[in-house]
């Protein structure tokens, strides 16, 4: 027994009706933020210079400059000028078992000194100096990388 043509577009019509509602229930829970979240930097702490495994950012006079391999400064400065977090109890065995850190160097307007932190990328988590957890919500984690050039 072979569909007529109408059955065909109704199921086409079905199917992308499903697919639509999939994604759209997907997008929701992936790029949702936490409720919990919030700004790093703010209008009092502002970011002014940030240096992540040997790539820098300065900001002057409003201006971000990086390094010269650095192809997505603008979009990188941007990224982390906003970045939000929630905060996070750590347990000795998940901590452990994280990979690598980074270590990260940040500069605010009215501090002399830079304050180091340790970044995990690959898992999203940052460790103050003074042992505090936060992880870095799943949609901004990719806009942190620095996109090098192969020079």
């Amino acid at each position: 027994m072979a569909l007529s043509r109408k059955k065909w577009n109704n199921i086409l019509i079905i199917a992308c009706v499903f697919m639509v509602a999939v994604l759209t229930f997907i997008d929701s829970k992936t790029n949702k933020m936490p409720d919990d979240a919030h700004v790093l930097f703010d209008d009092s702490n502002q970011l002014t210079q940030l240096q992540l495994n040997g790539v820098w950012l300065n900001k002057s006079n409003g201006i971000w400059r990086c390094a010269d391999s650095v192809l997505n400064c603008q979009s990188l400065a941007t990224a982390w000028e906003a970045l939000m977090v929630s905060p996070v109890q750590m347990t000795a065995g998940e901590i452990q078992s994280l990979p690598a850190y980074v270590t990260l160097s940040i500069a605010i307007n009215h501090q002399q000194q830079a304050q180091h932190w340790q970044y995990y990328p690959q898992a999203g988590y940052l460790q103050s100096r003074s042992q505090n957890w936060y992880q870095i919500p799943p949609s901004l984690r990719s806009e942190l990388e620095p996109v090098i050039s192969s020079q």
